[in-house]
């Protein structure tokens, strides 16, 4: 039986993907994020802490869609899997690196002010996206791919 290896992640994007052709003519992007965190100490104050992680997104779609929309700053949900990678440097060391492969990606929308006269602190802002029609589909495919998992799981029929 195989071990479960799920993670949802929640974060921005740090900086502007990566997107790799392989040489046996796989496609693959790589998106680091940040993740913060916020808890209250023991003396009552709040802490944040932030976590660093590197995504990879495999096949031609999901690298094409991430480096259209996948920005520096930009709100992305992450659902995916851990992958180890393991090798020995020049020195002999083991090293060793754990990072999340991208089954299902979700940016958050982005907003702006569409009337630059407008009263910012009045006016709610309307929800503009630059993804493309293609683009689209497949995050709403995507979304409802996520809300058939969580209904599954919260029916408890989810199987892992």
């Amino acid at each position: 039986m195989n071990g479960m290896n799920q993670i949802i992640l929640e974060g921005n994007v740090v900086r502007t993907p990566l997107v790799k052709d392989t040489p046996n003519g796989n496609r693959v992007c790589t998106l680091p994020i940040a993740v913060n965190r916020s808890y209250k100490g023991r003396d009552g104050s709040e802490i944040n802490e932030v976590g660093y992680y590197d995504v990879e997104a495999w096949g031609e779609k999901l690298s094409n869609s991430i480096e259209k929309c996948g920005w520096k700053g930009r709100g992305v949900r992450v659902i995916g899997r851990l992958k180890q990678s393991r090798w020995r440097n020049n020195d002999g060391k083991a090293m060793s690196k754990i990072f999340i492969v991208a089954e299902h990606l979700e940016f958050k929308p982005t907003r702006r002010k569409t009337d630059e006269s407008a009263d910012s602190a009045n006016e709610a802002l309307p929800i503009v996206s630059r993804r493309e029609d293609d683009v689209d589909a497949e995050i709403a495919n995507l979304q409802e791919a996520a809300s058939g998992l969580r209904a599954e799981q919260e029916a408890g029929e989810a199987v892992f």
